[in-house]
C-alpha cells in the first residue's frame, strides 16, 4: 500500500487524510513547521504547511508528504482563523489550499497577541483539555457546526482534488 506522510501527530489531521485518501496508508509523524508556534499571518501559516509537506515527503518510502498548518490572519483590526494545506508528491511537486475562515472574539485576540498560542487560549477559554485535538476553535466559534477535522478534510479535499487533475 502507498504511504502518505502527514506531518503533525494530531487526530484531526491524520483523520482528515484518511478520509480523503482511503486508498493509501496514511501515517502521521512529528516534524518541524520551521514557522512560529502560532503562525500569525497567511503567509507564515501556509509556510507551515510547505515545510511540513516537504519534510514528509522526503521521509523514507513516502508516496505523499501533506502538511496541515492552523493559523490566524489580521484583516484591518480584526484577527481571523486560517488554515492551510499543502502536499508534495515523489516528484516535489507543491500543491496548496486554504479553508474556512472565521473571525475570533476579541478576548482570544488579545491572549494571541500576549504570545500565547490558539490551542492553549481555547483550553483555558472553554475549560476543556485538548480543543485542538477535537472539536477546535471553529468548533467552539460555530457551535459545533463546524469541526477542526472537517474543517482540515475540506483542506485536503482541495489538496488531493489539484493533485489528481495534474497527475
Amino acid at each position: 500500500m502507498l504511504k502518505i506522510y502527514v506531518g503533525s501527530q494530531n487526530p484531526t489531521k491524520i483523520e482528515s487524510v484518511k478520509s480523503v485518501f482511503p486508498e493509501m496508508e496514511a501515517i502521521g509523524i512529528e516534524v518541524e513547521s520551521k514557522v512560529a508556534a502560532q503562525p500569525f499571518s497567511d503567509e507564515e501559516t501556509l509556510e507551515g504547511a510547505i515545510n511540513r509537506a516537504r519534510e514528509c515527503a522526503s521521509h523514507n518510502k513516502a508516496y505523499l508528504g501533506i502538511g496541515l498548518e492552523g493559523g490566524v490572519m489580521e484583516i484591518d483590526d480584526d484577527l481571523y482563523l486560517c488554515n492551510w494545506g499543502a502536499l508534495v508528491d515523489n516528484k516535489e511537486n507543491i500543491y496548496t489550499a486554504s479553508g474556512a475562515r472565521i473571525l475570533l472574539p476579541e478576548e482570544i485576540k488579545r491572549d494571541l497577541e500576549k504570545g500565547k498560542e490558539l490551542g492553549d487560549v481555547m483550553d483555558e477559554f472553554t475549560k476543556k483539555h485538548d480543543v485542538r485535538k477535537n472539536e477546535g476553535a471553529i468548533g467552539i466559534f460555530t457551535n459545533g457546526a463546524i469541526q477542526r477535522e472537517e474543517m482540515f478534510t475540506h483542506v485536503v479535499k482541495l489538496l488531493k482534488g489539484q493533485w489528481t487533475y495534474n497527475h
